[in-house]
């Protein structure tokens, strides 16, 4: 899948993994959704993904939408439910294998019609099972080598336009950078010794998140539209849309600064490109990789700081 304007020369390497650029067998896509409240955290498997997508939801809060290739976890969780924005989001992988606890009846409908593979407690038990440490729903958990067997046609991880290579030049060192949500908070700290990201939600560290050089070695924080869906929760809010297509600002931290960006995604189909102020390819750093959605009034003029 190649991106507008994208320079063959660019393309990943044969033999590594296109969602991290570090070396990995070709492999189906799995993509999970996972709470992300209070009573959720600590989560499990997060320190696996390939790409971790943080996403406006309800109320203010936030979701994970974590997204494995090159790495299987034993467990993930906890699952929650699916969303009208995850549908977009996905369409880039193709036909990738996707696990969520369910979703309300209007949006089923669109769910079906989606180039997904579905994996729901309903559809395959299974590959689920639910954890005694914390009350339902914050308790319901996916076995992913049991996911993608229910889900034998998941494709493989395609090229969703990320690049891998050295460091722009120029930009802000920035040790910390936090994402800010009306009723969440995001914190990404640079840790120089493992040459990743720490994670930390609402003030508490994600386990996992850098363990074993596993956390994040680049973060984006996109500026996208999200508005009000035509969805609802059960008390009555409106379920955001974020809208991954189009183009924005963007933020991206790598190697503990920040590089002020600019985004493409021409339509669903198609992978996201990311370039610099003078309209260079913009490399991530070789590793898993985050990106946190939030409105593009929310992405800084300068390069520090933290989002609204």
């Amino acid at each position: 899948m190649a991106v507008a304007g994208c320079d063959d020369s660019t393309e990943t390497e044969s033999g590594t993994s296109p969602l991290t650029g570090l070396k990995a067998p070709a492999a189906p896509v799995l993509a999970v959704k996972i709470d992300n409240v209070g009573p959720a955290r600590p989560q499990t498997g997060l320190g696996a993904a390939d790409i971790v997508y943080v996403e406006r939801v309800e109320a203010g809060l936030s979701r994970l939408m974590a997204v494995y290739s090159s790495h299987l976890p034993q467990r993930v969780g906890p699952v929650r439910s699916a969303r009208e924005t995850d549908l977009e989001l996905l369409r880039q992988f193709g036909e990738p294998a996707f696990a969520y606890s369910g979703a309300q009846s209007k949006l089923l409908p669109l769910v079906k019609d989606a180039p997904v593979h579905a994996v729901t407690p309903e559809q395959s038990s299974d590959a689920f099972q639910r954890g005694r440490d914390r009350p339902a729903p914050h308790n319901l958990y996916l076995r992913p080598e049991r996911a993608l067997a229910a889900a034998k046609d998941a494709e493989d991880a395609p090229d969703i336009g990320f690049r891998f290579g050295a460091a722009p030049a120029g930009g802000r060192a920035t040790p910390s950078y936090t994402v800010r949500y009306p009723a969440a908070a995001i914190t990404f700290t640079w840790s120089g010794e493992r040459a990743r990201y720490r994670v930390a939600m609402d003030g508490s560290a994600v386990p996992g998140a850098d363990g074993q050089g596993r956390g994040p070695a680049t973060v984006v924080v996109q500026g996208v539209t999200i508005r009000d869906s035509r969805f609802h929760d059960r008390a009555g809010s409106a379920t955001p849309f974020t809208d991954t297509t189009g183009e924005g600002p963007a933020l991206v931290l790598r190697d503990g600064k920040a590089h002020r960006a600019h985004w493409e995604r021409p339509s669903a189909t198609r992978g996201t490109e990311f370039t610099t102020e003078d309209g260079k390819r913009l490399d991530f750093a070789r590793g898993p990789v985050w990106v946190a959605y939030v409105p593009r009034d929310a992405v800084p003029s300068g390069a520090a700081g933290s989002s609204r």
